[in-house]
């Protein structure tokens, strides 16, 4: 057989031409076609990657900087002097390396500097040596870049498509992210965002600052009857969403909703985010089986590994989860507080309400809890403190499950349960009375005491959950108290001077309040649009990379590149 008829030795590997039985080469028909389908194969391989590459770095209004750097051709050159060598190289489109530009420097002395041109990235190798005679060069690796680079102020402005799932709806559902969830979808949309709201179906307004709603059918949680839940993934949602286009999906977790979110967010290829709301692995002991704990954090970890980041209301959580490795640290981002300090101000004191919260007499100190009456409220906290407190008035303004309970637990004493309370009303409980007192364990973070806060009273909280970070170290005795979780006595020391001593109490209340004029849910709406998204977008281009990495390797190892200079 002339070697004329033999396809290139170099350009297909060995187990490519010694797989086709040599009495079929002895044809130069049969040859002419094999070598015709082996440079089609390699023609289909290289459009695959180059508009895998091309896709990376052009979609969803996000400019190359967001791409792992990687994807493009860099060329790094080192100057020559007497006693230093150089070398160039070229790094192609289609490398599958994780290592960067790098330059090594020959010195006099005997041994290689690495320059890096990245100063936020750690290197990883063996030394290197070299003598008159020979030098080694060890294997030099770099490590992934830990954070993305920022967009600068033009990319930002550019209107985004954000879909939202939130489980349960933030419309009629009385929780701590309800203000949240409602705050930024009236801020992306004075953003100039679009906005896609799905959620469970009962008490969905019609419209919301201009944003569009979908219910989905919900069901009531088996352990918790009141809040309703929803896969969220029949036909027509996921319709509605594919016509909408997302930019970006972000979903509250965990939940049920969650996993239709993330389902759609891979079906669409869309950028997913998770926020974090409800420590359920807390919750889990007192409502269920305590064996349920595992299996939750296993779920947990599913979910938000399967993300492209995750927001977390306070540095507590973020440090919980990452000690339970739900994700990656650098994918945990903190959503900053935020609270309505026009809706919720001191201003707002109304004796008729004072009045009202004590049951008629307005001139005893006056304890408020505001919030969901729910068992791992730990609610019955509050009970041992009114036995040592027989002069003193306490009022819970919510609802829950654990109502009927409380009412029983709190029979002949001076207690007001009030149910729920909307709009002025609540704010004037909040501004009316003397005193606000969080004993919950499994916050995580406690909108409540901010917006108590807010309104102008102090507050007295667990040392547990999100709550330190609204009343850190370097606050405490000034903005608000802490103590132990289960301390009646710590409590009491801290509770007593505030419930007794007026001047003590208004100069507390003054301090809360300009702390909580610090915090804007606009300013936290624009942090997660202009950084967090654009950090999950870079995310979700990585991966995609990496999971293209396999057949780059393929198609390096099938055709060899001559785009690699020394």
């Amino acid at each position: 057989m002339p070697s004329s008829w033999l396809p290139p030795f170099k350009e297909y590997p060995f187990f490519v031409y010694y797989s086709i039985p040599a009495r079929f080469l002895q044809k130069p028909l049969h040859l002419s076609i094999i070598q015709a389908i082996l440079a089609r194969f390699r023609s289909i391989i290289l459009t695959i990657l180059q508009l895998t590459t091309i896709m990376a770095s052009s979609s969803l209004s996000i400019n190359p900087s967001l791409s792992p750097s990687y994807l493009f051709t860099t060329t790094t050159t080192t100057t020559s002097s007497p006693s230093t060598s150089s070398l160039s190289f070229k790094v192609s489109a289609f490398s599958s390396s994780r290592a960067k530009p790098i330059c090594l420097n020959c010195q006099s002395a005997g041994f290689f500097t690495v320059n890096s041109q990245k100063s936020r990235r750690k290197l990883q190798g063996f030394g290197v040596e070299a003598n008159n005679s020979n030098m080694t060069i060890s294997e030099v690796r770099e490590e992934e870049e830990e954070n993305p680079p920022l967009l600068d102020s033009e990319n930002n402005s550019r209107p985004r498509r954000i879909a939202l799932f939130v489980e349960p709806s933030p419309f009629a559902y009385v929780s701590g992210y309800k203000n949240r969830f409602q705050n930024f979808i009236r801020y992306l949309r004075e953003m100039g965002d679009e906005v896609m709201v799905v959620t469970t179906h009962e008490g969905v307004p019609q419209e919301f600052y201009g944003a569009k709603l979908i219910g989905s059918r919900s069901f009531p949680c088996p352990w918790y009857q009141k809040v309703p839940l929803s896969l969220a993934l029949s036909p027509r949602i996921i319709s509605e969403v594919a016509r909408f286009k997302p930019d970006i999906i972000h979903a509250s977790s965990p939940g049920i909703m969650v996993f239709g979110a993330l389902a759609i967010a891979k079906l669409l290829c869309v950028p997913i985010v998770m926020s974090y709301h409800t420590h359920v692995p807390v919750y889990i002991p007192r409502y269920t089986f305590s064996w349920l704990v595992k299996p939750m954090w296993l779920i947990i970890k599913f979910l938000h590994r399967a993300a492209d980041l995750t927001l977390v209301p306070s540095a507590a959580i973020g440090r919980d989860l990452e000690a339970a490795r739900v994700t990656a640290a650098n994918k945990i981002r903190l959503w900053n507080k935020g609270v309505d300090s026009e809706s919720f101000h001191p201003r707002f004191h109304s004796q008729e309400m004072r009045c009202r919260l004590s049951g008629g007499e307005p001139e005893k100190p006056l304890i408020v809890h505001v919030g969901r009456l729910g068992v791992e409220k730990s609610l019955d906290f509050l009970k041992r403190v009114m036995d040592r407190l027989p002069d003193v008035r306490i009022a819970f303004i919510g609802d829950g499950p654990y109502r009927e309970e409380l009412e029983k637990m709190f029979a002949g004493m001076p207690a007001m349960f009030t149910g729920m309370l909307l709009g002025e009303e609540l704010s004037q409980a909040y501004a009316s009375g003397d005193v606000f007192v969080m004993p919950s364990e499994s916050e995580t973070l406690g909108l409540v005491v901010l917006e108590a806060m807010s309104s102008g009273i102090p507050v007295v909280g667990a040392r547990a959950g999100g709550i330190p970070d609204i009343i850190p170290a370097d606050q405490e005795g000034k903005t608000g108290y802490l103590f132990n979780p289960g301390d009646l006595d710590d409590c009491l020391s801290k509770l007593e001077p505030l419930l007794y001593n007026k001047e003590l109490r208004e100069t507390m209340g003054v301090a809360a309040r300009q702390e909580m004029e610090k915090y804007d849910w606009k300013a936290a709406t624009r942090k997660i649009r202009n950084e967090q998204y654009n950090a999950a977008i870079w995310f979700w281009r990585k991966k995609r990379v990496q999971l293209l990495r396999p057949l780059q390797w393929l198609a390096k190892r099938i055709f060899p590149s001559a785009e690699v200079n020394c």
